[in-house]
Formats: C-alpha cells, structure tokens, sequence
C-alpha cells in the first residue's frame, strides 16, 4: 500500500483519518503543522514530524524523503497564522509564496491552491480530503432527541441560502442566524468563534448553519464539525446546528449527540431538497 502525507492542523480529524487510512494498510507520515494537534497523531502515526506551517521547504524535503507520493491537509490552521508569523521567520520558499499571494489575494482558495501548487510541483499528488472520511458525511437526518421547530427550519433554510453566499465569495462558510437575521458570519477568526460572535449578539435561540462552498474544491477547506462547534453553541446558548447533507464531515458524532441531548440542542442534516 502506498505511503500516505499528512499535514495536521488542530482537532481530531487529522486522528479519523490516520485511523481509517491504517485500516486500509497505508502507512501515514505525519507532519503537525501547528501547535496543539491531537497527541494521538504521534504514537498512530508511522513517522511523525513537528514542522511548523512557515517552514515550506522543509515540509516538501520531509514528504519526499520519506517516499511520500500523495498527500492530504486536515485539521484548523486559520488564517490568524498569517498575522502571527513574526512568531516564526518563514523559510525562503514560503516568503516567495506570500509575496505571489500578495499580488492576488488572502483569499481561503487562493492560499490553498497556491499551497496546493506548491506540493503538486514537488511531485506530490494533493488528495481528496473526504477519500477515506466518507462515513463522517452524513445524508439528510435529524440526529438528537430535540426536534427543530417551523421557526428553526425557517431560520435554518434562511442560513442555507446566506452561507451558500458568503461560500460563493469565499469568505467562510458558517453563518449565525435568528429570526431570519444574520448575527455572524465567518471571517478570518474560524468557525468556532463566529458562533461565539453570533450567539452573544443573538443572546440565545441562534441557529448555526455550516456548508460546502457552490464550488468546493474536495482537496481542503470541507467543512467540518464536532465537540469543539458545539461547545462554542452551548457558551452562547445557541440551539440549533445545520449541516450540510453528505457534504460536512461529522467528527465525534455520538459524542456530540449525547452531548448536545443534555443541553437541548436540535442537530440535522440538510440538503437544498430537503428545505
């Protein structure tokens, strides 16, 4: 079996995917890109690298000295990075990259598909991020005890079609909602802090509503959620999370519905069909 890349961002996707992948006989090169990624990625994976996100060049010397041929790009490394890195000097391939982004933009597809390029031009294949993550994509089901009301699916809907917007124009792709009104859309910050933005903005009741962008390149960026998303909604007392049908990754998903049943929190999954 081929030899696999990972570059690890925080959050326990990075650990579903190197236990799923293993489970298919690869072996995972790992390579945490930031700091705090799942400690589990160490001991899992078959050889481990901490290099941070700066470092280009030695990123793409690891991979390709240790006969890695395609790879893959899990876990959150937002775009604050960008505006800490005086925390760390960036090698030389990774200022020459920033300044090529420079004279385009800081968009999120725009830095990842110059990353992206980066990676294919040292002779690695960039892989699907869903390829062995298919059973977290869940279709159109409504997952908790609590079920959404007329209001919440109206408010739900309403979400849909404004994060399929700012996905559109590749902003983010989670958006807080109450009573058809926007309390928060996704920036630089991440997901988990534009619920805490929206739901102190909504007071409670707000309705989180996270989606693929209309063109979403499967190679990075497919959204995601888990404990982390639902701790953000209980802080703020926000009551319902919608995502998008076979399309989002679902990360410790009974965890999340046993948690979200204590607190009374409606979680589904829909579809543009199913509104």
């Amino acid at each position: 079996m081929a030899r696999l890349g990972l570059l690890a961002g925080v959050g326990t996707l990075p650990f579903e995917f190197v236990q799923m992948a293993k489970k298919q006989g690869h072996e995972i090169v790992c390579i945490a890109v930031v700091p705090d990624v799942d400690t589990r990625l160490r001991s899992y994976s078959d050889k481990y690298f901490e290099i941070n996100v700066f470092k280009l060049n030695k990123i793409l010397k690891t991979l390709c000295e240790a006969n890695v041929k395609e790879v893959t790009m899990l876990g959150k490394v937002t775009k604050e990075y960008l505006y800490k890195r005086k925390l760390v000097i960036p090698d030389l391939r990774t200022v020459k990259l920033l300044n090529k982004l420079r004279k385009l933009d800081f968009k999120d597809d725009t830095i990842m598909l110059a990353l992206v390029d980066e990676l294919e031009g040292s002779g690695l294949k960039v892989m699907d991020q869903t390829k062995y993550l298919k059973p977290l994509m869940p279709p159109p089901q409504i997952f908790t005890h609590a079920m959404p009301s007329e209001e919440q699916m109206d408010d739900i809907a309403f979400g849909f079609k404004t994060a399929k917007l700012i996905g559109q124009m590749d902003m983010g792709q989670t958006v807080v909602v109450k009573d058809k009104a926007v309390m928060a859309v996704e920036a630089i910050e991440g997901t988990d802090a534009c619920i805490r933005r929206g739901g102190k903005l909504a007071g409670k009741g707000a309705v989180v509503v996270k989606v693929a962008k209309p063109n979403q390149d499967p190679r990075f960026d497919v959204p995601a959620v888990g404990l982390d998303t639902l701790n953000a909604m209980i802080e703020t007392k926000c009551k319902v999370l919608a995502i998008e049908a076979e399309k989002t990754l679902f990360v410790d998903r009974f965890d999340v519905m046993d948690k979200a049943d204590e607190h009374d929190i409606v979680i589904v999954s829909v579809n543009q069909e199913s509104l």
